[in-house]
């Protein structure tokens, strides 16, 4: 009895706390949250979830979702089917089941007024939920990107669909070769994600970095078709993409078969950051359809020598500019100046898009004038270095000689009246 006493003692205790009586606003009485803390096993894992499940968190219960009465301890009352009671869904049914209240605007409007209740709907377009309807019952469903019990809001950062976990969520199932292996679907997208300058800007921070719903969607994933690709990168890259739509490029890339638009040049997944090695050299992506003798692969040389070049000038302006400013001259106008020039190079390398070389000129060279004009502030300034300490050096000099004179005029008169003694104050 004692045994039995030190084993129930906790558990009840620890359901207590669990369900939040009296001390977090939860009701008082869930027998739900009670009976299965005292349990083990999977059976007792929800009780020690939902703690931290944003339904609990705003006043609803585990029989808002899976119905029956949970202000009655007898599990046959409890749980009876005259009390609403549903149990645990089966995975077909999850969609429709989290729908009862996500699709209902009146219900939702009590606790988020501006949460969107077209999740199923949309759900229902998407590559899962075309799946499921045809009876696939290995495709995700909400709780395989929500979780279950422990559902957290999706600013939250511990939810799984919080920004920087969304690659890993996905992944669970596009990075497992067992489950992808019957859609013949790759599993690199996460390690190629990885690699990627957005998953950089991600890591850092920066959530506004593409992740998988950022281009999938969400609800309503599906991968975008070729003739789409350019619109997709377009909602960041609006620039780019209008002047790729008004390339050469365009229909051509859009016409091609297994992806075009801008995935042709920069991949999809696993986005390096651009440079001029995608235009010329060995590892170049124009030399996939241009020789370097052809027109194309002549563009491309002629571009990426443009770039570089202003690079390599803006970058030297700098050093200059920055070596006069370490010895304390004045370069702070041709340093304000350098900036435009870096964004002259930007807008070069935007304009690369259009794939019309002379679209390029304007800013290349304003940016070469004013790198040019940079140097020669820098150079005048270390000039000025120069003179100044000449200047410095010359009149160190003096002050060193007249100091000496004056030394040597003291020794002189100290010397001169060595001999001499003071006369006797007089009565």
């Amino acid at each position: 009895m004692r045994r039995l006493l030190f084993l129930l003692v906790p558990r009840l205790l620890s359901g207590m706390l669990l369900s939040g009586m009296l001390l977090s606003g939860q009701p008082a009485k869930d027998s739900c949250i009670e009976c299965h803390t005292l349990m083990d096993g999977p059976i007792q894992r929800p009780a020690l979830l939902i703690k931290d499940d944003v339904h609990i968190a705003n006043g609803l219960s585990c029989a808002d979702c899976h119905g029956g009465d949970r202000t009655n301890d007898d599990p046959t009352v409890a749980m009876s089917k005259a009390k609403g009671f549903v149990g645990k869904p089966s995975r077909m049914a999850i969609p429709q089941f989290c729908a009862k209240c996500h699709s209902d605007p009146n219900f939702m409007r009590r606790f988020r007024p501006q949460e969107r209740v077209d999740q199923l709907e949309l759900y229902k377009t998407s590559v899962h939920g075309k799946r499921l309807a045809a009876g696939d019952e290995n495709v995700a469903t909400c709780v395989d990107c929500h979780s279950v019990h422990d559902i957290r809001a999706v600013n939250d950062p511990l939810a799984p669909v919080y920004p920087p976990h969304i690659p890993d969520t996905c992944g669970r199932c596009h990075a497992d070769a067992k489950k992808m292996a019957q859609y013949g679907i790759p599993t690199n997208q996460l390690a190629q994600y990885r690699t990627s300058v957005h998953w950089d800007a991600l890591k850092r921070g920066d959530f506004s970095a593409p992740q998988c719903a950022s281009c999938h969607g969400n609800h309503g994933a599906k991968p975008p078709q070729a003739e789409s690709v350019a619109a997709v990168c377009g909602t960041c890259h609006v620039l780019f993409e209008q002047l790729y739509l008004k390339s050469p490029h365009q229909p051509i890339f859009s016409a091609a078969g297994g992806g075009g638009g801008c995935i042709v040049c920069h991949s999809n997944h696993g986005i390096q950051q651009p440079s001029t090695a995608m235009l010329v050299g060995p590892t170049a992506v124009c030399s996939q359809c241009h020789e370097p003798s052809t027109p194309g692969g002549n563009a491309a040389g002629k571009i990426a020598g443009w770039i570089d070049t202003l690079g390599a000038s803006l970058k030297h302006s700098e050093e200059v500019l920055g070596s006069a400013e370490k010895y304390g001259m004045e370069v702070s106008e041709a340093q304000a100046k350098l900036a435009d020039g870096r964004e002259d190079l930007v807008k070069a390398r935007l304009a690369m898009h259009s794939f019309h070389p002379e679209e390029m000129h304007q800013p290349i060279e304003a940016g070469m004038a004013i790198a040019g004009d940079t140097l020669r502030a820098g150079q005048d300034a270390l000039k000025e270095k120069d003179s100044r300490r000449f200047g410095l050096a010359i009149s160190a000099v003096f002050i060193a000689i007249t100091v000496l004179a004056i030394w040597l005029l003291i020794r002189r008169l100290e010397s001169d009246g060595s001999g001499y003694q003071a006369a006797p104050p007089q009565n």
